[in-house]
């Protein structure tokens, strides 16, 4: 019920952000890596492959930052009552973004336990972790190689570095403590039970 849940309120979001987005070329190149996810994540549930309420909540949130994202442009997301907040220079709502990226690891480490695919527990914490780093490293290049590709306003908005050398590098950093966070919270639940 609740993967229903989540997914029409996924559908219902990407209409809305659909929806005269900021730039269409940006959204386009934001939300065909989402949608894919999303799809994925629909073709394992009609197969039976079922992960647990937990682990689909935790997927929904990039899947509707994302989106939102892509709608605005991460650099123009009405996020400022944060940056005033806590001072930041620049839109932190990707960060975010990218730290729900690792939230993905939870569902990693369910699927490695319910396939048996690990039996050390040191390799069953690490993997997902490594898994989401490497899909971290994998998304930065393939933004650099659309930016450079594209070109002008839209190249710049999907790169969304908004004048930070070390945005790629950030990001990257914060899937993976995305993924320790996730990693962690499973195996805390793992133990209690």
């Amino acid at each position: 019920m609740t993967a229903k849940v989540l997914l029409a309120g996924y559908a219902a979001l990407f209409v809305w952000a659909g929806i005269a987005p900021y730039d269409r070329a940006t959204w386009w190149a934001e939300n065909i890596p989402i949608v894919l996810i999303a799809v994925t994540l629909v073709a394992l549930y009609l197969r039976g492959f079922v992960f647990s309420a937990t682990a689909y909540v935790l997927m929904a949130v990039l899947l509707y930052l994302h989106t939102v994202g892509g709608h605005y442009t991460f650099e123009r997301v009405p996020f400022d009552f944060a940056s005033n907040l806590f001072g930041f220079e620049r839109n932190h709502f990707d960060r975010i973004a990218h730290f729900s990226v690792g939230f993905y690891a939870y569902a990693i480490a369910e699927t490695l336990v319910r396939t048996n695919a690990v039996r050390s527990r040191v390799v069953l914490f690490l993997f997902p972790i490594f898994s989401i780093a490497f899909v971290a490293m994998g998304y930065e290049l393939i933004e650099w190689w659309y930016a450079a590709l594209e070109g002008g306003a839209s190249g710049a908005a999907f790169l969304g570095s908004q004048g930070d050398i070390w945005d790629a590098q950030k990001d990257m950093l914060a899937d993976t403590l995305g993924a320790v966070a996730a990693t962690t919270w499973y195996f805390l639940r793992e133990l209690r039970e």
